[in-house]
């Protein structure tokens, strides 16, 4: 519905929604393919197609071709040639972007909002940057923070202009940035299994980290995120990245990924830091002092797990908690999981694919309200 103004207050019509372009309606499906298909632009023009054929997305006035020629004049692909001569398509930073703001709405747009805005926590964030979002008034909140224009308008609509009247009621509060600052690392298992039993693990895993990179980026711009891979080692990958990781044949290096975890949080100044970790698997991997690997997929290998409770428990002493999401449902790896949680004094989450991205938003806003005072 929207809303027109007269003497007496607001008229009611019926909204019509914009109608999409078959530009922007292909665009949409492409970019989930594109997640899908770890950025490879020929493997993703192929499913389109056969979509295509199944649901006739396209006619003979706009067809997939036409959709492939638009995107390179829009600046969303490239063609580029190799070394070797040979020719390929490419996606540019403006589909990267597209790709993770695509995956914020996904994701976050699920998250229902309640009286107190948007978080879960009941302490709310004092500060003098203004976030653009609004929550009902409530006794104990700043009067200096309550939004004049918005209350006013809510008045308007509540009452009517011909017989004005403000209440408690139609007053609203405008939330405000923290100003302390929080490091987050988020750990991505890439293991094998993150593949196997029929199920893609690893899709909504980037969708995640994606949408995670672009909250943070876009509602708390003093926040930093850094993300890691691990499987039989560990390294940094940056945001960029995200739309084209694969998981690859490794084991899980849970000890691996973990130090270099620490390793950048050490080098962040603000005292605020945590670690996200999701996976899928159980540790079955660590490097020993020579540099040889250190193997054993049968459950559950004392030699491996211990190191892994000495890691949590440096993270506590370092007082970085360890926020574990994990994505399968084993017995013996939820005992695991106890277990690594109660070492790092941390939290876990015992979860499918479906709420994923809910859990790890709302626990990274509960966890900055309750960290940052």
């Amino acid at each position: 519905m929207s809303k027109s103004k007269n003497k007496s207050g607001f008229i009611f019509k019926n909204y019509e929604s914009k109608i999409q372009s078959p530009f922007d309606k292909l665009l949409d499906i492409f970019k989930e393919l594109i997640t899908h298909t770890s950025g490879d632009f020929d493997e993703a023009i192929d499913w389109l197609k056969q979509l295509d054929r199944e649901y006739k997305l396209t006619n003979e006035d706009y067809t997939i071709d036409d959709f492939v020629e638009e995107l390179k004049e829009k600046g969303y692909i490239r063609e580029e040639i190799d070394a070797e001569g040979n020719g390929g398509i490419s996606l540019t930073a403006k589909t990267e972007q597209a790709i993770r703001k695509q995956a914020l709405t996904q994701i976050f747009g699920k998250i229902k909002r309640n009286g107190l805005g948007n978080h879960k926590s009941n302490k709310q964030g004092i500060g003098d940057e203004q976030t653009g979002d609004f929550k009902a008034f409530q006794f104990g909140d700043p009067i200096e923070k309550i939004s004049i224009t918005e209350s006013l308008k809510n008045a308007h609509v509540n009452h009517g202009i011909g017989d004005f009247t403000l209440s408690e009621n139609d007053l609203v509060v405008e939330e405000s940035y923290h100003k302390s600052q929080m490091s987050t690392v988020l750990m991505i298992d890439i293991s094998h299994s993150m593949i196997l039993y029929g199920e893609d693990r690893i899709t909504p895993a980037k969708k995640v980290a994606m949408a995670l990179s672009e909250f943070i980026k876009t509602r708390y711009p003093k926040d930093s995120v850094e993300i890691l891979v691990f499987g039989n080692d560990a390294w940094p990958i940056g945001v960029k990245d995200l739309p084209y990781l694969k998981v690859g044949p490794y084991h899980t290096n849970t000890v691996a990924g973990l130090s270099l975890a620490m390793d950048m949080l050490r080098r962040k100044r603000n005292t605020n830091k945590q670690i996200f970790m999701i996976t899928d698997g159980k540790p079955s991997c660590v490097i020993e002092k020579d540099g040889r690997y250190y193997k054993n997929s049968n459950g559950l290998d004392p030699y491996i797990t211990n190191q892994c409770y000495a890691m949590a428990q440096q993270a506590r002493r370092l007082h970085i908690p360890i926020t574990t999401f994990m994505i399968a449902q084993d017995p013996y790896l939820m005992q695991f999981v106890k277990q690594f949680t109660d070492a790092n004094k941390g939290k876990a989450f015992y979860t499918g694919l479906q709420n994923l991205g809910e859990m790890i938003f709302e626990d990274y806003e509960t966890n900055r309200k309750k960290r940052i005072k």
